[in-house]
């Protein structure tokens, strides 16, 4: 139930908040499905933590601690993240050693904890830093290399909630939060892993969350006295070719994205195609290297940096698809 004052203090998450990308990411791990930008990205995932030796890690801690069902524990995501991926690690390696023994007591209630698990049931304080750690090299692994494609799909929908807030009031932003989110005066209602779930915001206001990995429903804190947030999915828009563009058909989807985004720039390492292009470092570098023994782009090394340039061959093909493609809407 909103009052005057909770419309008031309602607010949408300035940027990525990358524990609750994290926790919704281990759902999509453990669930198939979900489109195939999705399933491209499982499978990126798990071969990219086999690689980094963190795959155990991940099926024996994160995915039990996070399991698909109506309740995981609170202090996984901390509201400190929202400042920033450092600040919500500190604050996660910080949780008090009783807070985590009573919230995963309450996991119990709704999933079993393996043996593994035992130390960090316990609160000991070496078992809830190394989880910290094990929640940071899984974000710098599985969620950094996607960035930019989570930036772009996140910062659409804040800039559509702000428009909407500054443009028409809040209660035409809430309206907008639809489908799986129903604004009803004085109530949001939400679609929910068990159902009913109330939110009781008693003058604080409600933080929105845009989510790139929430899929499925809203969630919600289950903490009464905890900050109100509402994390929910953010609409993903896949962009379409330009009509008659074969580039893609030629080189495929990725190495066509990575070719136009070295046509864009005067020079990128590894690393920032990338980031850039929502590939893993290991998939980035393959294409790169496929480009480069096909003359389309040059690839020098730096100390410990590979540059990668568009070659005048490269170019022409950008410019002669795109010709042909703008020739034949026109035909159209």
């Amino acid at each position: 139930m909103f009052t005057g004052e909770d419309l008031a203090r309602v607010r949408i998450a300035a940027r990525i908040d990358e524990l609750w990308e994290m926790a919704m990411s281990v759902h999509v791990l453990q669930k198939p499905g979900g489109g195939p930008d999705l399933n491209l990205w499982r499978r990126q995932a798990r071969a990219d933590l086999a690689a980094t030796g963190l795959l155990k890690q991940v099926r024996h801690t994160l995915v039990p601690l996070m399991p698909i069902k109506a309740y995981f524990p609170d202090f996984l995501t901390p509201y400190e993240a929202q400042t920033g991926r450092h600040d919500g690690i500190d604050a996660l390696a910080g949780t008090p050693r009783g807070r985590v023994r009573r919230e995963l007591d309450q996991l119990r209630r709704h999933a079993a904890l393996p043996a593994a698990l035992d130390d960090l049931a316990r609160g000991e304080q070496r078992a809830i830093t190394g989880l910290a750690r094990l929640a940071d090299r899984y974000g710098r692994t599985v969620l950094a290399p996607h960035r930019t494609t989570m930036e772009h799909a996140l910062g659409r929908e804040r800039a559509r909630l702000a428009r909407l807030l500054t443009d028409q009031g809040v209660e035409a932003m809430l309206a907008a939060l639809a489908p799986r989110i129903r604004w009803r005066p004085p109530a949001l209602e939400a679609d929910y892993a068990d159902g009913r779930y109330e939110i009781h915001l008693r003058g604080r206001g409600l933080t929105l969350i845009p989510s790139y990995f929430c899929r499925y429903t809203p969630v919600a804190l289950a903490d009464p006295s905890l900050p109100p947030v509402l994390i929910f999915p953010a609409p993903r828009r896949t962009p379409a070719p330009a009509p008659g563009d074969a580039l893609p058909d030629l080189l495929g989807a990725t190495r066509a994205r990575i070719l136009r985004h070295i046509a864009g720039t005067t020079g990128c390492t590894t690393s920032e195609l990338a980031r850039r292009t929502g590939t893993s470092l290991s998939s980035a570098s393959a294409h790169a290297q496929v480009l480069h023994r096909t003359g389309l782009i040059t690839s020098t090394r730096h100390t410990n940096m590979v540059i990668h340039q568009i070659t005048h061959l490269g170019a022409d093909l950008i410019r002669h698809r795109e010709s042909r493609a703008k020739h034949q809407t026109s035909e159209d």
